[in-house]
């Protein structure tokens, strides 16, 4: 397992990690040599503590942070585990944190960042999410801090926080689109296997409907979690390559391929691999339903594995990356996701410094907590014992070892506006309020 990590931290991140070039352009990733990870205490001990935050204090700081770890969240237990820590080696420093729901923190953080009304420390998503507030001149750069935390944070890890040569952000762990397959449902109509190709997946699918099995579950009412079936489709019809440049505002929306994976997907729909009562379910409610087994497929970020080992299922759920669909601009290795979530502090914070290495420290903790618990990979290279880490993690950890290429989700990889547009022209192909041609159409029209 280790051996996979340092793999992991070395392979040039793997990427193209896209959408970050803006008016603060973003530095190319930096392929570095990482160490493996050495032998450590057991997976229960707490991350071991570095230096305390440097400002000299004679009274109590107060720190504020936001963050989208709520109690439904798959990353609460490593925010508790994390902050705890932190109080405890930190009494100097009184830290009030809330959790936001995914969706709603977005227009939370967005509205805060316009008003400059931000807490000290808060949740971003790195690349261009992170860089509209950038170019607001509403982060602190962290660079004299990541020197410090550098050998534990690899540069690569970084590239998504990086804009105009500076640090503005505190990288957490990384994740992945996943196909999850319950097993169990699938040998019920004769496949042992989770399908390799796009051929087998169709047939699959056309057995789970002929059986009365549903084969997929995706939440409309959060349209981010359609973007996990939409891109992978995309992805493995045009080509890694073809979505970043288009993503990174360097190539049209006008593309033929995008609109016949458009068409792929929404014939999916019509063929009745979705739930039809997805369209007005949160994506907790969906999880919960794939879990109870109602689905055979739940296509979502890797964190997930945590849950679903959580509910004891682990021996039978596997997860496999979406299978290609043209093989002529596509292959498998190319994957949804990167290292994305990230602390960063705001620019006007009283006590920035403090908030700044705080970030780091609660970061550092939040990757070592969810790393094992199985939220993801991580971000900081691990120095504990990983032999505790379930199964399904370790088979994400061996599927992003194999990849050749990476695009970065694209609600976060595009500027704010841009991302919105994207996600409304979205959520009416998941309607089924357009076709393919109405969406490129659309988006070159209303995307500048």
């Amino acid at each position: 397992m280790k051996k996979v990590i340092a793999l992991l931290l070395t392979m040039g991140m793997i990427v193209s990690l896209v959408g970050c070039g803006k008016s603060g352009g973003k530095d190319e990733p930096t392929t570095s040599e990482t160490p493996a990870a050495t032998e450590a205490p057991a997976a229960t001990e707490a991350p071991a503590a570095t230096e305390a935050p440097t400002a000299t204090v004679s009274e109590p700081i107060d720190l504020t942070m936001w963050c989208i770890a709520t109690e439904s969240d798959s990353n609460r237990h490593a925010y508790e585990a994390s902050i705890a820590d932190f109080q405890k080696a930190h009494p100097e420093i009184n830290l009030t944190w809330e959790a936001t729901q995914n969706q709603e923190y977005k227009t939370k953080i967005k509205a805060a960042v316009a008003a400059n009304e931000m807490p000290d420390i808060f949740f971003t998503w790195g690349c261009a999410f992170l860089g509209d507030f950038v170019d607001a001149g509403r982060v602190y750069s962290v660079d004299d801090v990541y020197a410090k935390y550098a050998s534990e944070l690899p540069e690569v890890m970084m590239s998504n926080v990086k804009f105009d040569g500076k640090y503005y952000g505190v990288p957490t762990n990384m994740n992945i689109v996943g196909m999850f397959s319950n097993m169990e449902l699938l040998k019920q109509v004769g496949f042992d296997k989770v399908p390799a190709t796009y051929e087998e997946l169709i047939a699959c699918c056309d057995a789970l409907v002929a059986k009365g099995i549903i084969p997929f579950g995706c939440s409309g009412k959060e349209t981010w979690a359609v973007t996990e079936y939409l891109e992978s489709i995309i992805e493995k019809t045009a080509g890694a390559s073809a979505l970043n440049e288009i993503f990174a505002g360097n190539a049209s929306w006008g593309n033929e391929d995008v609109k016949k994976a458009v068409g792929i997907f929404q014939e999916m729909i019509d063929k009745k691999y979705f739930d039809p009562e997805g369209i007005a379910l949160s994506n907790d409610e969906v999880k919960a339903n794939f879990i109870a087994g109602k689905y055979a497929f739940y296509m979502n970020g890797t964190w997930n594995a945590a849950d679903f080992d959580k509910a004891g299922l682990s021996d039978k759920i596997q997860v496999a990356e979406f299978p290609v669909i043209d093989s002529s601009k596509s292959k498998l290795g190319e994957l949804i996701g990167g290292p994305s979530d990230t602390l960063a502090v705001a620019a006007s914070s009283k006590n920035a410094a403090v908030a700044a290495e705080s970030a780091f420290e609660i970061a550092k903790g939040v990757c070592h907590y969810g790393y094992l618990d199985g939220n993801g990979l991580p971000a900081w290279t691990p120095d504990y014992d990983t032999s505790s880490l379930n199964s399904l993690t370790k088979s994400v950890a061996e599927i992003v070892a194999n990849s050749s290429q990476m695009v970065l989700f694209g609600d976060t990889a595009m500027s704010a506006d841009t991302a919105n547009t994207y996600l409304d022209y979205v959520s009416q192909i998941y309607a089924s309020a357009i076709d393919g041609q109405a969406f490129v159409d659309g988006l070159v029209k209303d995307i500048k």
